[in-house]
Parts: structure tokens; C-alpha cells; sequence
């Protein structure tokens, strides 16, 4: 499982401009009104072979009791105490400030790992800036720019030393992992309780842990499953209003954990935001997916077409995944869930033949060639599978860096046609062959061959003229 970073620290020191450089992102704003940063963002990075999930949180002003900084404290003091390691940032321009001692004092009660990233240091000396931060006790500063890029590889490279390599995940464990997520209320214990057969409440198999996720096996026709249940995620508004009830890091853990995914969503309610994000997360993940509409007993005709309009809106961009529409309660569907699971999870493992993928990519170029781009057309030549969970194919060819993104999906769409990928996102990624003369130099001519080739011009410009 992914480590779990978080960056801290008070107001302005640069913690969403470097959680933007780890996530090659821009997902959190910069520059933002005090007071509106007050939610966690959550991102991918990673350092060399070391995937990591990094968490941006909103500045941490600990010494206020009430109102919106002393909540947006208490979602600091969350992510903390469910993260892996915790990056403490400071800024060096301004020096070190009494709030940073405060901060550092309740970091150190976590028992966490920190680590002190002195920020804003971009030409200045390294050393000295970063000096007067040892007073904090919490080990070695490291100078950095997260708006340059200075020092962030080192800072993430130290902070990840301790945790393991894990192999990509291409292969199963004998069984699909399957993540019920969804918003709070929306039915998803429920749906586990109908799919393992027997009346219980998952989140409370184990006093205490109802922030984790909590694994069950079960078997259903023969065939074994790992389900996982997952505290709802609730959206941004609610969020500061019980944040001792639910992890969302942990649903997002349990997600990166997951073969296939089940999105429950509660027809009884519009498709809300959060609903929305959710998906796109899984979608970012990679994973197989497959969206179960809940409580559709409880519809008219009119909700019911209603619905399926606001899905056909809210969710284009899941077209790859199959639409349930079931009550849970009842076990109506369910059954159909699972056969769709089945079939995500075929298609997020299969193994595909490397002489199909390439006559599959000649003949959708051959109907339709990527556009120019310059003075070249790019040149796709052969393709070949590179992973699997969820499937990738690298494109190989020339001129590939001027592929657009509208050439990339109809790829997409003409592999997952072909192959009947039904259920996973696919992913089809360009590798330009290298030019053997690239760092050849041009071989110097002798003042012979200069004669010549002077020679040759004037006759030129003798037959053809000057024009």
C-alpha cells in the first residue's frame, strides 16, 4: 500500500505550491483567499520506483480555539494522525516563528516521522537559511524551492528511504479485491451485507477501527472475493462537522488496494460533487469500476428517468464502466453487480497479444493518421502491452511528442473495441524510438569538398537562376 505523506505547516510557507510539483499537478490553488484552503487535497507522486499518496492541508494555526482556523486545525491534526510520514514546512525568508515552535511541539507528540522542509530558499545559502531551524528538535532542515524545484527530489527521496519498494500490481492475488465507496447513507454496508449473505454491520465488526477500512472474504458461485468496506465520504461542506466519523484517506487507501471498485450512489438523491470527484479519483487510479445506483425501489418513472439523465451528465466520463440500478435492501440486481465485477476484473488483468495490438494499430491508423504537427506527421509503427491493473499499451514511432489528446482517445476507444475491454480504463502511452545520430557531430569537410560544393552552387544558380 501506498505511504501516505502530509504537508504541514501555518499559513503561506508553500505547502499547496509544493503539493502542485509532487503531483505534477494543479489541483490545489495557490494564492488563496485566508480562510477558503480549510480542506484536505490528496494527490499522486512519485520518487523513482516509490508511489506515494501526499495530502495538502489547509495552514495550521493551533493556538485558535473556535471558529474556522481551530477546524481547519483539527483536519490538520487528522491527516496527521493517518499519515505515514509528515513534511513540516517553514519558510526561510521570513525566519523561524513562534507558531512554528507551537506546531512543532504537537507534531511531536504524533510520534510520526517529520520532517523539516525549509522552503523559499531559492539563492540563498543552504546551509545558513537553514541554521536557526535546528532549535525545533526535529532533526536534520532541508532547504528547498518548491516553486524552483530546489531540494524537493532529496526532501522526498529521505522521506520514502524507509519505506519499502513495492512491485507494481500486475498480476492477483488468486481473487478479486473489491472497494464498496460512496458518500455516507448511500447503502454500502448494506450491499455488503446482501453480497456476503449474512445480516451484519461491517463498520462495526471491530470496536474502534470504524475509521478503517475493514476486509471480508466471502464466496459466491464457486468463485472467492475480498470485499472491502469503507467509511463514507462525505462532501466538503460536512466534512469539519464529524471528521472523528470517517477516513478519507483510508477510502482512498482502500481504493489504490482494489482490483474493482463499486461506486454506490443513492438514487433517492441527486448526483452531488462529491459523487463526482470520487469517480474521478478511482478514474486517476486506475481502477476497474463498476457504479451501482441505490435505493431504485424507491423511484417513480419520473425520478427514475431523471436520474439516468443527471448520470448522463455528471458521468460521461466514465463510459467505460457498466451502470447498475438496484436496491440493496431487497437484493434486486445485486447479482448483476457482481457479474459486472467479474468482467472489470477480466478485463483490468487480461493479457494482450503483442501481433494483434499491432495489426490493431495499423488498421486504425491506416483509417484515420494522427494529424501533423509541425513539419512532421507523427509515425506510430508498433505496439506491445506494459501493464496490467489497468491495462497500458505503449506506442512506439517517431514524432510522438506531437500526438494530441484527441488522437490518444480514439487509440483508447480502438483498443478497447477490439479487445472488448469492458469495465477498466485503459491507458495507451507514447515512447519515441531514440535518433542513433542525435549526439553524432557533423564530420568536418576538407577544403576540397568546400570547392566542390561552391562549384556545384554556381552551376546551380546558373541552370535555375538565382529565384
Amino acid at each position: 500500500m501506498k505511504p501516505t505523506i502530509v504537508l504541514v505547516g501555518r499559513p503561506n510557507v508553500g505547502k499547496s505550491t509544493l503539493f502542485n510539483r509532487l503531483t505534477k499537478t494543479r489541483d490545489a490553488l495557490v494564492h488563496d483567499l485566508p480562510g477558503l484552503t480549510r480542506d484536505r487535497h490528496y494527490g499522486h507522486g512519485r520518487v523513482g520506483g516509490k508511489p506515494y499518496l501526499v495530502v495538502d492541508t489547509g495552514g495550521f494555526e493551533p493556538v485558535v480555539d473556535t471558529g474556522i482556523l481551530a477546524e481547519m486545525a483539527k483536519q490538520t491534526l487528522q491527516a496527521v494522525a493517518e499519515s505515514d510520514a509528515v513534511v513540516f514546512m517553514v519558510d526561510g525568508r521570513s525566519g523561524l516563528a513562534p507558531q512554528d515552535r507551537i506546531i512543532a511541539e504537537k507534531l511531536r507528540r504524533t510520534g510520526r516521522p517529520i520532517f523539516i522542509a525549509v522552503n523559499k530558499t531559492e539563492g540563498m545559502n543552504r546551509g545558513v537559511v537553514s541554521a536557526e531551524f535546528f532549535e525545533l528538535g526535529l532533526g536534520e532542515p532541508l532547504a528547498v524551492s518548491s516553486a524552483h524545484g530546489e531540494g524537493v527530489r532529496e526532501l522526498m527521496e529521505l522521506v520514502l528511504d524507509a519505506f519499502p519498494v513495492e512491485p507494481e500490481d500486475d498480476g492477483d492475488a488468486g481473487h478479486p479485491k473489491i472497494a464498496i465507496v460512496g458518500r455516507p447513507n448511500v447503502g454500502k454496508s448494506t450491499l455488503v451485507n446482501t453480497f456476503v449473505g449474512e445480516e451484519r454491520v461491517i463498520a462495526f465488526d471491530q470496536p474502534g477501527t470504524t475509521r478503517d477500512s475493514i476486509y471480508v472474504d466471502f464466496e459466491r458461485g464457486g468463485k472467492a472475493y475480498t470485499l472491502i468496506d469503507t467509511a463514507g465520504v462525505r462532501r466538503k461542506g460536512r466534512v469539519l462537522e464529524a471528521v472523528e466519523k470517517f477516513s478519507v484517506i483510508k477510502t482512498l487507501q482502500a481504493i489504490e488496494d482494489a482490483n474493482v471498485v463499486v461506486l454506490v450512489l443513492d438514487g433517492a438523491q441527486e448526483i452531488a460533487d462529491q459523487d463526482a470527484h470520487l469517480a474521478g479519483f478511482i478514474l486517476e487510479a486506475g481502477r476497474a469500476l463498476v457504479v451501482a445506483v441505490n435505493k431504485w425501489d424507491d423511484l417513480d418513472d419520473y425520478q427514475r428517468e431523471q436520474i439516468k439523465r443527471e448520470l448522463a451528465r455528471r458521468m460521461e466520463f466514465l463510459t467505460f464502466a457498466r451502470f447498475h440500478f438496484i436496491s440493496a435492501l431487497k437484493g434486486q440486481g445485486v447479482a448483476g453487480v457482481l457479474k459486472s465485477v467479474d468482467e472489470a476484473y477480466a478485463a483490468a488483468m487480461t493479457k494482450l497479444s503483442t501481433p494483434r495490438l499491432a495489426r490493431v494499430l495499423h488498421d486504425a491508423v491506416n483509417q484515420h493518421q494522427p494529424p501533423k504537427s509541425g513539419l512532421f506527421r507523427p509515425k506510430l509503427k508498433y505496439a506491445h502491452q506494459g501493464g496490467s491493473n489497468p491495462p497500458v499499451i505503449v506506442v512506439h514511432g517517431n514524432h510522438l511528442e506531437g500526438v494530441p489528446d484527441t488522437y490518444k482517445r480514439y487509440l483508447e476507444n480502438t483498443f478497447r473495441n477490439a479487445f472488448k475491454l469492458q469495465g477498466t480504463p485503459l491507458r495507451v502511452d507514447f515512447k519515441a524510438n531514440s535518433n542513433p545520430y542525435e549526439d553524432r557531430k557533423p564530420k568536418s569537410i576538407t577544403p576540397r569538398q568546400e570547392r566542390t560544393a561552391q562549384r556545384n552552387q554556381r552551376r546551380r544558380k546558373k541552370v535555375f537562376g538565382k529565384g
